[in-house]
């Protein structure tokens, strides 16, 4: 009696104690870390990019703004490559801390493993004999409790078995994460030296800006000069494209003013023979209300019966012809209220412009491969007292490159403009898209256009020394900035 009662509680002990799961935990954001690596990639390809623009301005004998630009962009780039490393960082030091952590967890857990398993082993060496086993079962007061004994230590072979599973599986979660530790502090040592790595590019190439910037000062009145000649073909390109956007406009109020004289005069011929209809049959009403009147004089004078009366006719009008009922037509689901706009006169020109404001962000860009040299609006030249303005974003492309339409419309006009080439405009209802600096077209005047349509090549550019085409995006006369309206690249 005296073993069975140091034995129950063992048992009871043993089987009461929690099975120690251990759950990798890392703490990672994959999502974050998926959009690092594909940011990284991103901005390493831009960059690559950016060098290739640089090599082509350096075969320019003299410093130009081009360079300045393109040195410009590898800074910003590298500069925004450096915080994606330094927040990769960030991500590996959590991970280290974290599988540190779960490294001596699991080597905790493992110690209490064994020291547990070794009681096991201990108290089943001393239990080891059949009969002190039989001796424990057949002690039992009763049947039940005899069953309850046989299922203690069925319980307790069991308990042993998963304990010495535990051990092993965990020996082998403590070397995957002592692996992974390992991994990621390899991993942080090569982050740090490409973070060195790129520091010391960044601060080479901002001593070669510096150096460009010097160059460039010292040719600030030659600059300036070919600013003020860009600023004159500007504006000549401009007044060229809102004399195109006016014609249309005026073109548009006279097709409308016409529609509308030609339906007003429809309007009046319908009245007039609907006037004419009415008088015609009031005076045949008339007519047949004198041949019965006259029908009953005669049939008075020779005392014969009165002849049955002519009963006028139910679509005649005896006197005035009845009012007609008006009709009350049904009208359609009322739409937001939309500006009345002479380049929307027609239902045509109406569905282009809703299909193209619907594109917004996700028009494509007019040419297949090339980058943004500069964007819309007023540009600042860094470190030089030079301001530029741009109707919309000029772009950089190879020599002769093919320039394409970015929607579906009509080609309003193709002009050229000394200085700036071929200037292309399509029309797409009250839209128009303008593609500056083309060295050839391929369309004409009333030309309809489909998206992606060659209409010409990009010019060549000595400064940035590849061909380059600038897209426009107005909206009537009011000019756009064209990277709200195409695909990010």
């Amino acid at each position: 009696m005296l073993q069975r009662k140091r034995f129950i509680p063992f048992i009871w002990i043993l089987l009461l104690a929690p099975m120690l799961v251990l759950a990798q935990n890392t703490g990672q954001q994959p999502g974050s870390r998926d959009d690092l690596e594909r940011r990284k990639r991103e901005l390493q390809k831009e960059i690559d990019d950016a060098n290739e623009a640089l090599r082509e301005t350096k075969k320019s004998t003299k410093e130009s703004l081009g360079q300045l630009r393109a040195l410009r962009d590898k800074i910003t780039l590298r500069t925004r490559l450096i915080e994606n490393i330094n927040s990769e960082l960030s991500f590996i030091n959590d991970d280290i801390s974290n599988a540190a952590r779960d490294v001596k967890t699991l080597q905790k857990d493992l110690d209490t493993l064994k020291v547990q398993y070794a009681q096991l082993v201990v108290y089943a060496y001393k239990n080891r004999s059949t009969y002190d086993m039989m001796n424990f079962i057949f002690s039992a007061q009763s049947f039940n409790d005899a069953l309850k004994r046989y299922q203690y230590l069925k319980q307790y072979r069991e308990y042993r078995r998963h304990q010495a599973e535990n051990i092993v599986e965990t020996e082998q979660q403590l070397q995957a994460k002592i692996g992974n530790l390992q991994s990621q502090r390899v991993k942080r040592a090569d982050a740090l030296k490409t973070e060195e790595e790129q520091r010391k590019t960044l601060e080479a190439d901002k001593k070669e800006k510096d150096q460009v910037v010097q160059g460039l000062k010292g040719r600030e009145k030659e600059l300036q000069q070919d600013i003020t000649q860009h600023k004159k073909e500007a504006a000549e390109v401009q007044a060229a494209i809102r004399a195109v956007i006016r014609r249309e406009i005026e073109e548009a109020k006279r097709k409308a003013a016409e529609e509308e004289l030609a339906r007003k005069k429809a309007e009046e011929e319908r009245r007039a023979r609907e006037k004419a209809a009415r008088e015609a049959a009031a005076a045949q009403a008339a007519a047949d209300r004198a041949a019965a009147a006259k029908a009953a004089a005669t049939n008075a004078a020779t005392n014969k019966p009165a002849t049955k009366p002519v009963e006028a006719r139910p679509d005649v009008a005896v006197n005035n012809p009845p009012a007609t009922k008006p009709v009350i037509e049904e009208k359609p689901a009322s739409k937001p209220a939309r500006a009345e706009n002479p380049l929307e006169a027609t239902p045509e020109a109406l569905a282009l412009s809703e299909n193209f404001e619907a594109n917004r962000g996700r028009l494509p860009w007019p040419i297949d491969a090339g980058r943004i040299i500069y964007h819309f609006g007023t540009q600042q030249k860094e470190d030089i007292k030079i301001i530029q303005d741009y109707d919309g974003v000029v772009m950089a492309t190879a020599r002769n490159g093919r320039v394409k339409a970015i929607f579906d419309g009509d080609v309003a006009a193709v002009a050229v403009v000394p200085g700036a080439g071929y200037v292309v405009v399509i029309r797409h209802g009250k839209y128009f898209t303008n593609y500056v600096h083309l060295a050839s077209v391929t369309v004409k005047k009333y030309d309809k256009v489909k998206t992606g349509q060659a209409i010409g090549t990009a010019s060549y550019s000595d400064e940035e020394n590849a061909g380059i085409v600038e897209l426009q995006i107005w909206q009537g006369v009011q000019k756009q900035d064209p990277e709200r309206w195409i695909l990010r690249r």
